[in-house]
């Protein structure tokens, strides 16, 4: 018998090529349909007199919305695109075929009205909520250097035992109740250093470590609704019902600290539900003493400091976002954070916030929010259905520019549809609004919270979002009940 010889046969990697397919698919499904609406003619979308800067806008507006969601690039990418674009196709020193309506080399027309400025979209880089980033990751560092994250966990939650539940209990009943007091970004950084332990001593594999980690944004997005300081969509609220009502500090939480307790005992159960642990106990490795060198005792200080400053805006007057560059200084003079610490910020977040900064500095000079928000005609709806659209609409927005930004912008519409129509009490849609708005926490870039979560590497966007949707939208219907009790 003669020996065949058989060729080898190249191995496909089925599970790889299946991967880039779906990628190219969701690549093909972000980019097509925003084109797609380019090439629509603007008379024909559903908005009145929307301009050729606005129409452009609203299709990067898609193609960021479709690639955060979707994510076939990472997220960061995504927010470097977005600000790319807004530069090349909106603002005043983009590419000439986008500035000009007529263009050649005897003749240049006039500008296309609307188009910014570009210092107001390289603002973005620059927004105070990237210094608060910078001063939170420096506290971060600082502390996990020098073993205050670890000692502090071991003091703060010891009491909550080592049951995963009791533990996620704990994190979010701690964050909650200092973000009712300071800004929800500053707790979740202190709480994530916290947390680092904790993930230290669970394996990676473990499905409930997502549990832990989303916990953390998920109770800083609720508590500061309890309070009317403890998120910026409660303060504005507050300045067009003080004309109209007398408001407390305490008529605020009798109303709003239910509502979160509430959401709260349902996102720890909601969460157990979706990522359970599959043990009963954590064995939590968080021993040691507190360091005494003069650099441990430096972030001791500072980092008590900062937490106070942040606490007591109010009596020495500067704000979240400026106290958040103290630590910073104080760290890198003292050379407690160098140059190889520095390396250690998580920049491609910062990337991934400046986008969604952008985004929203957009939606507002270009006044394509406003377009959105009053493309309703509010006065042929029940003053019932006018509240559940406005908050349904807020709660959209949210999710993908600021909150603040998002109340800033459909406040005053709030405000004068409460206002022109008899049947609507304006303090309920201001409160409804208002709540809405803290409940948008969909994507990575919803929230600053969310952002951070997210860095940690831990958890995906898609668990984000499922998350998300789910709180947001029983958050939603917990507020629509109180309407209805109360109206």
């Amino acid at each position: 018998m003669t020996n065949m010889t058989v060729d080898k046969v190249p191995v496909v990697d089925d599970n790889g090529s299946h991967l880039l397919m779906i990628r190219l698919v969701k690549l093909l499904i972000a980019f097509g349909i925003p084109l797609f609406l380019l090439s629509v003619p603007t008379t024909q979308l559903p908005f009145d007199d929307l301009t050729i800067i606005q129409h452009r806008l609203l299709a990067i507006f898609i193609l960021a919305a479709l690639l955060w969601i979707l994510e076939p690039v990472p997220v960061f990418a995504t927010s470097i695109l977005i600000i790319t674009l807004e530069l090349m196709m909106l603002s005043d020193q983009g590419l000439y075929s986008f500035r000009f309506l007529q263009h050649d080399s005897t003749d240049i027309a006039a500008n296309i009205e609307g188009l910014m400025h570009y210092n107001d979209i390289f603002a973005a880089f620059s927004s105070p909520i990237i210094v608060l980033f910078l001063g939170g990751f420096s506290l971060a560092i600082a502390a996990n250097k020098y073993a205050l994250d670890t000692n502090l966990a071991n003091v703060l939650l010891k009491p909550f035992g080592t049951k995963p539940a009791s533990i996620m209990l704990g994190l979010m009943m701690i964050t909650a109740m200092f973000s009712m007091f300071m800004s929800n970004t500053a707790t979740t950084v202190m709480m994530l250093s916290l947390l680092g332990p904790i993930l230290m001593s669970v394996p990676k594999e473990e499905k409930g470590v997502k549990a832990l980690v989303l916990c953390v944004p998920i109770s800083a997005n609720l508590g500061g609704i309890a309070t009317p300081i403890g998120t910026p969509p409660n303060a504005i609220a507050l300045q067009y019902l003080n004309d109209l009502y007398s408001v407390s500090f305490l008529d605020w939480m009798m109303v709003g600290l239910p509502f979160v307790l509430v959401l709260l005992a349902f996102a720890w159960w909601l969460l157990q539900k979706l990522f359970p642990f599959s043990g009963d106990r954590l064995h939590l490795q968080l021993g040691g003493d507190f360091q005494r060198s003069w650099q441990a005792i430096v972030v001791y200080i500072t980092f008590s400091l900062t937490i106070v400053l942040w606490m007591s805006t109010g009596l020495h007057g500067m704000n979240t976002y400026v106290v958040a560059i103290v630590p910073l200084a104080i760290f890198t003079l003292t050379g407690i954070i160098g140059k190889e610490e520095l390396k250690l910020i998580n920049w491609d977040v910062l990337w991934l916030v400046a986008g969604g900064i952008a985004i929203g500095i957009a939606l507002d000079k270009t006044g394509l929010a406003a377009v959105m928000a009053n493309s309703i005609d509010y006065s042929v709806l029940p003053a019932l259905l006018v509240i559940l659209v406005m908050s349904f609409l807020c709660w959209l927005m949210a999710n993908f520019i600021s909150n603040t930004a998002t109340a800033n912008l459909l406040m005053p519409i709030a405000a004068a549809v409460a206002t022109s129509m008899d049947d609507l009490s304006l303090l309920v849609m201001l409160v409804v609004v208002a709540c809405s708005a803290s409940l948008g926490m969909i994507l990575p870039v919803s929230t600053p919270p969310n952002s951070l979560a997210y860095a940690t590497g831990l958890v995906a966007s898609k668990d984000m979002a499922r998350v998300g949707l789910i709180m947001g939208l029983a958050g939603l219907s917990l507020v629509y009940v109180v309407i209805l009790v109360l109206v």
